[in-house]
């Protein structure tokens, strides 16, 4: 589990004191990190191939709501030397690490610097957007560097995803058709059983123009589900 610790003064009762915290959670080892005051998530999605060459997804901005990712949206509303450097870190990540395959690295952005907070070495739910927004999808990028193929062209056009929780369900089954209303929505469920709050079940994509009207599509979308 994680625990935050707030600094003195911030809250009105004081801080849990660490060695408690250390016997409350079993004596077990512990990592304790530094608490970041970002301006956003940002991640990037790179493929890397066996002969080395890299290609990646542009950078993603994502929004997470009680710890749990809610939207991403390409591209990220950064500084190009902001997305140009994020790019540049994840490649030389994925060329250190040995990468073959699909990696995504999450990124907190402090002003104009980076500080990497997450390392997926698979397809990730920050890229979903890729089978919609670029001629290569996230997975299409694993499978043609794992089976040695050339990598595709990974490039995003303006996109948005929200995802689906399970508390859509609380009152049965969705009403699809609503969210489907719009041409430009595509749904995907992830065929799980047992839809419970904050369990992720699915997502719907909008492509557009703008990230902006991609975003209000695919919101709009969910909000007619609720």
């Amino acid at each position: 589990g994680q625990v935050r610790i707030p600094s003195r003064g911030t809250t009105p009762d004081p801080p849990p004191e660490p060695e408690r915290l250390f016997e409350d959670m079993g004596s077990r080892r512990l990592v304790v990190e530094q608490e970041v005051p970002f301006d956003c998530e940002v991640s990037v999605v790179v493929a890397r191939g066996v002969d080395g060459a890299v290609a990646d997804h542009g950078v993603m901005e994502n929004v997470h709501v009680g710890g749990i990712l809610d939207t991403t949206v390409t591209p990220a509303h950064v500084p190009p030397e902001v997305a140009g450097e994020a790019k540049r870190l994840a490649a030389r990540l994925a060329e250190h690490l040995d990468v073959v395959g699909v990696l995504c690295v999450e990124m907190f952005v402090v002003g104009t610097d980076l500080v990497v907070n997450e390392m997926a070495p698979r397809p990730h739910n920050s890229g979903h957007c890729t089978i919609e927004a670029a001629p290569a999808s996230q997975f299409e990028q694993q499978l043609r560097a794992v089976c040695g193929l050339p990598l595709g062209d990974g490039a995003c056009r303006p996109a948005a995803m929200v995802q689906l929780l399970g508390g859509l369900w609380a009152g049965g089954e969705p009403a699809w058709e609503r969210a489907l209303a719009d041409p430009g929505v595509h749904l995907h469920l992830y065929g799980k059983r047992g839809a419970r709050p904050g369990r992720k079940m699915g997502h719907i994509t909008c492509v557009d123009s703008t990230l902006e009207l991609a975003l209000k599509r695919a919101v709009e979308a969910r909000d007619r589900l609720r």
